[in-house]
């Protein structure tokens, strides 16, 4: 099944099969089924995924190739390409996603770290986009004979795992995301220049959250406030009131704009940022460790 057979079944012995049938019970995922159930469901997946298969087919193919090992992994006797196509169409996918962000919060448990010195988390937020068949997924359409979805992930920056996910329309902005994300007071959240919705930030600002992000080139301003001595590359570091006609609505307060200078990459970036307790670099750092 994979080189070593034994790589999923100790996948497998991670998972809190207590926890999954808690939540199945509470979606009623597995009312009347006799056979293959969420938890074969979830197994059969998992190969998927894990194995790079490239479609439904090529999935079952792969597990019928390997037919004697499918029920001591927990996949059940027999996994057909028209009982998981069903599975997956009519079973309530909050199952798996709540069972998802269980193993997510678990895996960052095992994985705390402080690369920052800070009180609260680091997130970074970002999207990729994902092509798809616009004859097929009619609904994604992006551009005149394209379709595709974008995947916002919102990234521990300090345990290197994934804690938020929101699936959009290729052709929605990326700032609009921003909502949907679960902000923690005293945590620091990275954008980059598309997350410019000064609305957004300051509700960050308003529940006791920090954010960093990549300032636009147009960003009109007033300088308020400067610090004389700068470290090395650190090129100014200046308390700032918004002056454009939108943003100085929705951000009525200071803000802070540090401008850096990247030796590696020999160019300038210029940050805005609401967080005044740390210094300068940190904030560079910190958008730095967003890659």
């Amino acid at each position: 099944m994979f080189q070593d057979k034994y790589v999923f079944a100790q996948l497998v012995s991670f998972f809190n099969r207590s926890k999954f049938n808690r939540i199945i019970s509470k979606y009623n995922g597995d009312k009347y089924v006799k056979h293959f159930t969420c938890w074969n469901q979830l197994l059969a997946l998992m190969f998927g995924q894990l194995s790079n298969r490239e479609s439904l087919r090529d999935l079952i193919n792969a597990l019928d190739a390997h037919y004697s090992k499918c029920y001591h992994l927990g996949m059940g006797k027999n996994v057909s390409r028209s009982s998981l196509a069903r599975a997956n169409q009519d079973r309530d996918y909050h199952i798996f996603e709540e069972f998802a962000y269980y193993l997510v919060n678990q895996a960052r448990e095992k994985r705390i770290s402080e690369i920052f010195k800070l009180e609260g988390n680091v997130y970074a937020f970002d999207s990729t986009t994902i092509d798809l068949c616009l004859s097929v997924f009619w609904w994604a359409k992006f551009r005149m004979k394209k379709g595709g979805i974008k995947v916002h992930t919102l990234y521990d920056v300090e345990t290197q795992i994934p804690t938020f996910f929101h699936i959009t329309t290729a052709s929605e902005h990326d700032s609009k995301a921003m909502k949907e994300i679960p902000y923690e007071p005293e945590s620091y959240y990275v954008f980059d220049r598309a997350y410019n919705n000064f609305k957004m930030l300051y509700k960050i600002h308003q529940i006791e959250a920090f954010f960093v992000i990549r300032a636009k080139k147009n960003l009109q301003y007033k300088s308020v406030k400067w610090k004389r001595r700068l470290p090395k590359n650190i090129l100014s570091d200046v308390t700032i009131e918004l002056t454009g006609f939108y943003p100085k609505q929705y951000y009525t307060k200071y803000l802070r704009l540090v401008k850096y200078w990247d030796e590696e990459q020999k160019r300038e970036y210029i940050f805005l940022t609401n967080a005044v307790q740390i210094s300068a670099l940190q904030v560079a750092e910190l958008y730095r460790n967003r890659w």
